[in-house]
C-alpha cells in the first residue's frame, strides 16, 4: 500500500476499532485492529497504532503497529522485545492459582483454571510465546513451589 492508499478521515467504525485495539485480554483482537487502523492516517489512528507500538506487551502486537506507522510514512523506530516478565508478579499469580487447585492437579486443571481466572495473563504469554506457549506454560507450572 502506498500513502495515496491511505484515508485520512475516521474510519466508521473508529470507536469500535478503539475498543478493540485497547483489549487487554485479546492480542488477536489488538492485532486485527492495528491491521485495520493502519489503513487510515490521521492524528487519532496514529496516536492508538503509536500507543500500541510503545507499549503492548504482545511484541507482535507492536510490530505490526511498527509496520503500520512505517507505510502511512511515519518516522518511527521499533522498540527492542521486552526482558523479564510481561505482566508484573506473573509468577505469585500462577503461584496462586497452582495453590488454589486440589494436591495432584493435572496441568490441563492449571492451564484451564488460569484461563478462566486471568484470561489477561493467558492471552498475554499465549501472543508472546507463540507456539512454545504451551512447553513454557507446563515448565512453569511444574517449576512452581509445591508447598
Amino acid at each position: 500500500m502506498d500513502n495515496q492508499d491511505v484515508i485520512s478521515e475516521l474510519p466508521s467504525n473508529y470507536e469500535e476499532l478503539k475498543k478493540s485495539v485497547n483489549r487487554t485480554s485479546n492480542w488477536r483482537e489488538r492485532l486485527d485492529a492495528v491491521e485495520e487502523l493502519g489503513q487510515w492516517k490521521n492524528k487519532q489512528t496514529i496516536n492508538l497504532l503509536t500507543y500500541r507500538m510503545i507499549s503492548d506487551d504482545v511484541y507482535q502486537v507492536q510490530e505490526a503497529a511498527f509496520r503500520k506507522l512505517k507505510e502511512i510514512g511515519e518516522d518511527v523506530q521499533l522498540p527492542s522485545r521486552k526482558k523479564g516478565d510481561l505482566i508484573k508478579g506473573v509468577t505469585k499469580i500462577l503461584l496462586r492459582i497452582k495453590k488454589s487447585l486440589p494436591e495432584g492437579h493435572t496441568y490441563e486443571e492449571f492451564k484451564e483454571k488460569l484461563k478462566k481466572m486471568r484470561i489477561d495473563v493467558y492471552d498475554t504469554y499465549e501472543g508472546d510465546k507463540g507456539a512454545d506457549f504451551d512447553k513454557w506454560l507446563e515448565n512453569t507450572w511444574a517449576s512452581l513451589a509445591k508447598k
